[in-house]
């Protein structure tokens, strides 16, 4: 199949979700076109199957802002038209099922051809900036003129039933991870250089939004550390990260925690922590906890969105409400305690993390795609 893809370039979980999903795609044989305005942050390594198409928005004083969706549309258009696209897989509803919406129409009228739209909805297009009265009546409109709809867990599936008029059915595909390349073996030197006198290492990663609750990751890990000797790693950037190291400071915990920054390698984090900290007010999955769990760190989170549906409760790790500082750091300091506990973690968060593994969630878009192309033929 010639497969064009649409989606965020970014850090975020939409954008590594549809990379690593047509990278897999390509690596399997499929033609797979990314259509965005910079190249994907996880889209590096060379593929003959894969291309890329930049989707480039002029500037002109008329606009006060850039038309980036009438850009995208004629992208997308110029893209499926020039490579026999056969379908078009957009992720995060806005803009881009509206701006897929137009292209499909454009290219009908054009060739006569018709190119299937599956629209991937990922969590804050449809939590947050959907539901603005803004854009909810074309976020509805375009979702409803998808010719296939999925989610990346049952938790946002209904989300957005809630929210919106949606007529069709909504497929729930998970997110996955790629196992194999989380499996990594920890590098000593770097584990050293982290916790030299052997402390446990917590990790958060983010894009430290007001939505992750980056301070109460560190009155956890303060807890926590007053139990367990530990040493704290806070991966990622964003509008929060200034006042989570102003409370590091005002708590005296400095030296124990280090601000990273982006990382694009985090598998190499990964491999040297022992516990991972999701305390978000919502998550629509969790893809950063999944990954956390292939790399065989278990998980204390919130009892939030759709992560009950990848963090099992007291087998991967622990949930508990919302900004319950007191019960996450028993939690944690639980899981912690001592090498034997910890290690049943560790075994229980791979083995549950191996579920969710590329090679069982691939096939699934893979016959979603061939079954919406069958129908457009009839």
């Amino acid at each position: 199949m010639k497969i064009g893809i649409v989606l965020y370039p970014t850090m975020g979980g939409s954008g590594v979700l549809a990379t690593e999903l047509g990278i897999a795609l390509a690596n399997k044989g499929h033609q797979i076109h990314f259509i965005t305005y910079r190249q994907p942050v996880r889209l590096s390594a060379f593929n003959a199957n894969i291309f890329y198409h930049e989707v480039r928005v002029p500037t002109y004083p008329l606009f006060d802002y850039p038309p980036y969706e009438t850009a995208l549309a004629s992208t997308m258009v110029d893209v499926a038209v020039n490579h026999q696209l056969d379908l078009l897989h957009v992720h995060y509803a806005i803009p881009h099922a509206n701006a897929a919406h137009t292209a499909k129409q454009i290219i009908l009228k054009k060739t006569g051809k018709y190119v299937p739209v599956v629209t991937t909805l990922h969590g804050t297009d449809i939590t947050l900036v959907g539901r603005d009265n803004t854009y909810l009546p074309v976020v509805e409109f375009s979702i409803n003129e998808s010719d296939v709809i999925t989610a990346v867990s049952n938790n946002l599936s209904d989300e957005t039933y809630k929210a919106f008029n949606i007529e069709k059915k909504i497929d729930v595909i998970y997110n996955f991870v790629d196992v194999k390349r989380f499996s990594k073996k920890p590098i000593d030197a770097f584990k050293k250089a982290i916790a030299p006198n052997g402390e446990r290492i917590l990790v958060h990663a983010s894009n430290f939004r007001a939505v992750k609750r980056v301070q109460d990751i560190i009155r956890v890990f303060y807890e926590i550390q007053k139990e367990v000797p530990a040493k704290l790693l806070m991966v990622g950037d964003g509008p929060e990260r200034h006042d989570a190291e102003n409370l590091v400071r005002e708590l005296g915990i400095a030296h124990k925690v280090n601000f990273t920054g982006k990382q694009d390698q985090i598998e190499e984090i990964m491999a040297i922590s022992d516990l991972f900290l999701l305390l978000s007010e919502y998550e629509s999955f969790g893809l950063s906890a999944l990954e956390a769990m292939a790399a065989s760190v278990p998980v204390l989170s919130s009892n939030a969105g759709g992560i009950p549906e990848v963090n099992v409760n007291g087998v991967t790790g622990y949930l508990a409400d919302i900004g319950d500082i007191d019960q996450l750091s028993k939690y944690g300091i639980d899981i912690l305690k001592d090498d034997e506990t910890l290690k049943v973690f560790k075994e229980n968060a791979y083995k549950h993390a191996e579920s969710f593994d590329i090679q069982h969630i691939i096939p699934k878009y893979e016959h979603l795609y061939q079954s919406v192309l069958n129908q457009s033929i009839h």
